[in-house]
């Protein structure tokens, strides 16, 4: 088998990641994140684009965040968008 059939063939059982690996705890605990942001979110009075300029983020990471883009979104961020609507939630 030449090494570009093997390569090839290596490359359908194993694709290439276009990111790197996450550890999976990480990944558990941005998921459980982002599903309550998405709710948080939906039953918001504050659109979109007000969430994201109160999070001091763009537009886009709302919409990967909606879209479920989790690997466009950082834990960080993530966490800035929970408090975020969180404190807009509360009464003050």
């Amino acid at each position: 088998m030449s090494t570009a059939r093997h390569t090839a063939h290596a490359e359908l059982i194993d694709p290439p990641r276009s990111s790197p690996d996450l550890d999976v705890r990480d990944l558990e605990h941005r998921t459980r994140l982002m599903r309550i942001i998405t709710r948080l979110i939906a039953v918001s009075d504050l659109g979109s684009r007000e969430i994201a300029r109160r999070a001091g983020l763009p537009m886009q990471k709302i919409s990967d965040l909606l879209a479920g883009r989790l690997e466009h979104l950082s834990i960080d961020e993530l966490r800035q968008l929970y408090r975020t609507i969180d404190s807009q939630a509360s009464p003050h």
